[in-house]
């Protein structure tokens, strides 16, 4: 969905579509605007669709190819507009990560966690003839 159609959504959707407030993604755009040189060609998708295509990338984890093919864009100008946001963003100083892990009783940083669930085919018996 592009911004158009998103962002017609009441609050709570639009923080569930985009994982953000809709004050900070209008946060994003300004920084965008503001550190993007407006020169050249203009982009295939607007400043909005570019960020939302970089927040749909880190949010649910899909490849550059499906969210390339989401927003009607090839997959190296889609890895290209991920990078471009995520340095913007970056460069801004606004939307860093925490430095620190929080601390706690009961967190142990030490964990790590595999899934390697099975799951067993169902497959039909063979049967044998003899003959």
């Amino acid at each position: 969905m592009k911004y158009p159609e998103f962002k017609k959504l009441p609050d709570f959707q639009f923080k569930h579509y985009t994982g953000i407030s809709r004050s900070i993604f209008s946060l994003m755009v300004e920084q965008m605007q503001m550190q993007i040189p407006a020169k050249g060609r203009s982009p295939k998708l607007c400043l909005e669709d570019q960020i939302s295509l970089g927040l749909s990338y880190w949010r649910e984890y899909h490849t550059l190819f499906h969210v390339a093919t989401s927003y009607g864009v090839s997959e190296p100008t889609a890895s290209r507009i991920v990078r471009q946001v995520e340095d913007t963003l970056i460069r801004s100083g606004l939307f860093n990560l925490p430095k620190e892990l929080p601390q706690g009783d009961g967190i142990d940083w030490n964990v790590v966690i595999v899934d390697a669930t099975e799951i067993p085919i169902q497959r039909p018996k063979k049967t044998e003839e003899k003959l």
